[in-house]
C-alpha cells in the first residue's frame, strides 16, 4: 500500500504512475510530437519566470477562488480534456469528474474518452463541459453536441489544432491501441500490471464510448480504429467554427489558440473564452511554449474575451505565474493524469491538493491574499 502522505509533488505522482500504468498507456499521457522540444519548452519556460518576495505583509485569510462562468470555483484551474484517461485507471474519466466535481473545480470530458458523455452524466451532481473534436462527419459532430446538451453539460470547449494527427514517435512504437491488442509484447508487459489488469476486468468501458455504437458501420475494434485515424477534419474553417457555436449555443471555448491573428478570429466568431495551447506538445513541434505566448495573446484581445492557458503546468507555482501574466483560468492535463494513474481517485485528490496548496503559498509568499488582485508585479523581469 502506497502512503501517499509521502508523495509531496506531481513529480513524485508521475513516477508512481509509471509504474503502475501500463507502458504504451503511461507513455501517450507523457510524450510528446517529434522530438518533443514543444513539449520540454512547455516546462522549461516556465522554470525561467521568477517571482518577488515579498515580506511583512498580512498574507492572513488568502482566497484562491474565482468565478468561471459564473460558477465559484476554488482556485483558477479545471481539469483540460484528456483522451484515454479511462486507460491511465479504470473508469478514469468517471472518477476524474468527481474528484473535480469534490474539490469544486471544473472537468472537462473528452470526445477521445473511455468513458462516454452518457456514462459520465449518471455519475456527475453537477454539469461538466463537453470537448469537441471536428470530425469530417459532421453530422456526428452535431449528435454529440446534442448527447452534450441532453447531459447537461454546461459548456462546449473546441479544439482546432488537432486538423491532422501529429506524429508521436512513442505511440507509433508501442502500438497504441485501446483496448490494448494482445500480442506478445504488450500481454508480457500488461502481466508487469496486474492491479491495473484487475481493475480493468471489472468495466465494462475498454473503448471509446463516445463513438462505438454511435457510428453507422463501428462495431469492432479493427474498424474503430480506421475510422479515428481518418476523421479529423483537415478542412475545419473559421466558417465550420461559427456554425460549431451556433449549433452549441451556450458558453463556448476555443482551445488551440497561439498566434493573436487566431485569437482575434475567435473573437469575432463569438468565443467566450480562448485557451492559450499548443496541446501539450502533442501536435507542432519546434514551435513556442503556451505560456511565452500568453502575454501577447492577452495584448491582443484587450480584455474582449477571456482568456486562458494550457500546457506545461505541474506545480501551483506555474498556474500562479500563468494568473500573473494575464490569464484567467488554467487547464491542467497531465499533472492530473499522473494521480489517477497513480493511485485512482486518491491520486486525483493529492494531484488538486499538491497544485492548491503550492499556489496557496506562493502567493502569500509574493505578498498576495487574494488570487483574483495578483498581476505581474509579482514577477522579476
Amino acid at each position: 500500500m502506497t502512503d501517499l502522505t509521502r508523495l509531496t509533488t506531481i513529480s513524485d505522482l508521475r513516477n508512481l504512475a509509471r509504474r503502475r500504468v501500463p507502458k504504451m498507456f503511461y507513455d501517450y499521457v507523457d510524450s510528446g510530437s517529434w522530438s518533443e522540444s514543444t513539449l520540454r519548452a512547455n516546462t522549461s519556460d516556465f522554470e525561467s519566470i521568477k517571482f518577488r518576495q515579498r515580506v511583512a505583509v498580512d498574507i492572513s485569510n488568502r482566497n484562491t477562488s474565482v468565478d468561471i462562468f459564473g460558477v465559484s470555483s476554488k482556485m483558477p484551474c479545471a481539469i483540460a480534456p484528456v483522451g484515454l484517461l479511462g486507460m491511465q485507471h479504470a473508469d478514469g474519466e468517471i472518477i476524474a469528474s468527481k474528484v473535480a466535481e469534490d474539490f469544486g473545480i471544473p472537468f472537462t470530458l473528452s470526445t477521445m474518452s473511455i468513458c462516454s458523455i452518457e456514462d459520465v452524466a449518471r455519475h456527475a451532481r453537477v454539469p461538466f463541459w463537453f470537448q469537441l473534436y471536428v470530425m469530417k462527419d459532421h453530422s456526428f459532430s452535431r449528435k454529440l453536441i446534442d448527447r452534450a446538451k441532453a447531459a447537461g453539460c454546461s459548456a462546449l470547449m473546441l479544439t482546432v489544432d488537432l486538423q491532422i494527427l501529429g506524429q508521436r514517435h512513442k505511440d507509433i512504437k508501442n502500438g497504441l491501441s485501446t483496448p490494448p491488442r494482445l500480442t506478445v509484447k504488450n500481454i508480457l508487459n500488461l502481466m508487469e500490471h496486474p492491479k491495473w489488469c484487475l481493475n480493468m476486468l471489472k468495466t465494462p468501458r475498454k473503448s471509446f464510448r463516445n463513438i462505438v455504437g454511435h457510428v453507422d458501420g463501428i462495431s469492432d475494434i479493427s474498424k474503430l480504429s480506421a475510422w479515428v485515424s481518418e476523421q479529423f477534419d483537415p478542412k475545419l474553417s473559421w466558417g465550420d467554427v461559427a456554425r460549431i457555436r451556433d449549433w452549441w449555443g451556450g458558453k463556448f471555448i476555443i482551445k488551440g489558440i497561439m498566434e493573436p491573428e487566431d485569437a482575434s478570429e475567435a473573437i469575432k466568431i463569438g468565443a467566450d473564452a480562448i485557451v492559450v495551447s499548443n496541446h501539450g506538445g502533442r501536435q507542432l513541434d519546434e514551435t513556442t511554449s503556451s505560456i511565452s505566448m500568453l502575454p501577447s495573446i492577452v495584448s491582443e484581445v484587450g480584455g474582449k474575451v477571456s482568456v486562458w492557458m494550457d500546457g506545461g503546468i505541474r506545480s501551483g507555482q506555474d498556474i500562479l505565474k500563468a494568473i500573473a501574466l494575464g490569464a484567467e483560468n488554467t487547464l491542467v492535463g497531465r499533472s492530473f493524469c499522473y494521480g489517477i494513474g497513480a493511485h485512482g481517485t486518491e491520486g486525483g485528490k493529492k494531484a488538486l491538493n499538491i497544485l492548491h496548496q503550492e499556489l496557496d503559498m506562493t502567493m502569500a509568499l509574493c505578498g498576495h491574499r487574494d488570487i483574483r488582485k495578483v498581476d505581474r508585479s509579482i514577477l522579476k523581469f
